[in-house]
């Protein structure tokens, strides 16, 4: 069959040298969707950027690479965002961070949509499914979100994509460059540049001397700094969050499974159930047009094993899956099964329809890629939302959620009316507080406390949810205020006699997230 398709030159041959204007215009309308729809919805920031903003914002300020003052601790897992901020701060003269990370991952998921056409094209010589990948990325949730969420997902995609192009395109410096990078910049992009490099091993039959060591000599500067000034450079804040949160372990695995299934959110139109079945779907197509494509092109195979790598390590670790997680595999995802999908509806139409023109069958296959990747697009919008129920009224997409956040500023206007600059602040949530309030923080995760990290694993018995606060480390670590959700310490540490000496509960803001009872502020009697 494949010599059969390789001589009729339908897919791989006859239709892959698209003029250079088309793939201009399918860049210009890509780049285009792309940069509307993260720049449309407004900055919707999620807590955990505020916590980079704030390290970038000491840098800018003199204080360090520091998230407190005087405390040497990494508590951001990426360095390479943070310093661009940083830098960018210093040459616009603004410290409105959250706006300066929604312009920079703007650009940058824009730069990542064109990215993925261009590693399409090259993968299957084709426009058409490298142009359904793009299209899908440009619009999807998970790169909306996160863009205007100010985290620095965005970046790290764009790297990603960046070193695979440099790979499939054999430019080896580039791939040295990009790599130390993507590794600066979030520490699990060591999963898909392992295969990277494991397939330029294959390739050169050796290890390529040359370009390692460019690479570690990019990445040594911050390895120097790292281990000089904190310790070790990487962050502390993955062991902490591996020993804080409570969760069987099968979660991380459920969770993937789940998402793998739903790349473009089929289960809002097609039912829960197809979150289990989606995956197997998937999985099978990617299976046999993955095998065809890594034929015709052997430095591949990495796309089309990466985002199944990604999902052994994560469910295998079974850590507590952030939205974000979920994100750096799904480019690729989505571009191994629509360039499977293309392979697949070409090679049945060939052996179903027995026509003496080549033509016939390609007319068949073409319309039936549309009508899917169209179907697949209107999933993807249809997840969207015209009036999101808080925050901008703008459009955006129904994950881009942050209540939360701005449950945390309302709890950050009265902290600046009610407190000293002297005080220290407790919070499980520390992204937005830290930086609204610019007090100094007792992180009840670890994440920027190292202290708080002796406390866990906390007794079971205090768990309401997958997250609990030890009564003991607020009494020894003893914050002059704490600002929790009702949920986290629902078992442990509201009713504890000793809190309730010391502490009293100054406000609560009415909220359900979690199950909580609301959002509580106590202050040390």
């Amino acid at each position: 069959m494949y010599n059969q398709l390789r001589d009729k030159g339908s897919i791989m041959t006859e239709q892959t040298t698209a003029p250079r204007r088309l793939h201009v215009i399918l860049l210009t309308i890509f780049a285009s969707m792309a940069l509307v729809a993260r720049l449309l919805p407004g900055a919707r920031i999620v807590d955990d950027a505020f916590i980079t903003f704030r390290y970038a914002r000491n840098i800018v300020n003199g204080l360090g690479f520091v998230y407190n003052p005087g405390e040497r601790v990494l508590g951001t897992t990426t360095p390479l965002y943070t310093l661009i901020l940083a830098a960018l701060s210093l040459a616009t003269g603004s410290q409105d961070f959250p706006s300066i990370a929604f312009m920079l991952n703007a650009v940058a998921g824009t730069a990542s949509v064109g990215m993925l056409y261009l590693l399409g094209v090259q993968i299957s010589d084709h426009w058409a499914p490298a142009a359904a990948a793009a299209a899908l990325w440009a619009l999807a949730p998970y790169s909306v979100t996160f863009a205007t969420g100010g985290m620095e997902t965005e970046l790290c995609i764009m790297l990603l994509l960046a070193c695979t192009y440099a790979h499939i395109t054999r430019r080896c410096c580039w791939l040295s460059i990009l790599s130390a990078m993507a590794l600066l910049t979030r520490p699990d992009t060591a999963i898909l540049l392992g295969l990277l490099w494991f397939d330029e091993l294959l390739i050169r039959r050796g290890i390529p001397w040359r370009q390692a060591i460019l690479a570690i000599a990019l990445m040594l500067p911050w390895i120097l700094f790292g281990t000089l000034y904190y310790g070790s450079p990487l962050p502390g804040s993955i062991a902490a969050k591996s020993a804080t949160y409570r969760l069987p372990p099968e979660a991380g695995l459920v969770r993937l499974v789940q998402h793998y299934s739903t790349p473009a959110f089929e289960h809002n139109l097609l039912g829960p159930r197809w979150q289990l079945l989606g995956s197997f779907v998937y999985l099978a197509i990617c299976a046999f047009g993955g095998l065809h494509t890594v034929k015709q092109n052997t430095r591949s195979w990495p796309i089309f094993l990466y985002p199944y790598v990604y999902l052994i390590v994560f469910a295998a670790a079974n850590p507590l899956i952030f939205r974000w997680y979920l994100s750096p595999p799904l480019p690729f995802y989505l571009l191994s099964i629509t360039t499977s999908l293309w392979v697949l509806l070409h090679l049945l139409s060939t052996a179903l329809v027995r026509r003496p023109s080549i033509r016939i069958q390609e007319t068949i296959a073409n319309v039936t890629f549309v009508v899917l990747t169209a179907a697949a697009g209107f999933s993807t919008l249809n997840s969207w939302t015209i009036h999101p129920d808080h925050g901008l009224d703008r459009p955006a997409p129904d994950m881009a959620w942050y209540e939360l956040e701005l449950l945390y500023n309302r709890a950050a206007d009265i902290l600046l009316e009610i407190t000293s600059p002297d005080d220290s602040l407790c919070a499980g949530d520390i992204g937005v507080l830290g930086y609204r309030t610019g007090l100094h923080i007792i992180d009840t995760v670890g994440l920027v406390t190292p202290a708080a990290r002796d406390y866990y694993p906390a007794d079971t018995s205090l768990y309401a949810i997958n997250y609990a606060i030890p009564p003991d480390l607020i009494l020894d670590l003893a914050p002059d205020k704490i600002v929790i959700l009702e949920v986290y310490g629902r078992l442990g540490l509201i009713p504890n006699p000793q809190f309730k000496m010391q502490y009293e509960l100054t406000h609560k803001l009415d909220t359900d997230i979690y199950g909580s009872d609301g959002m509580l502020i106590f202050s040390r009697r």
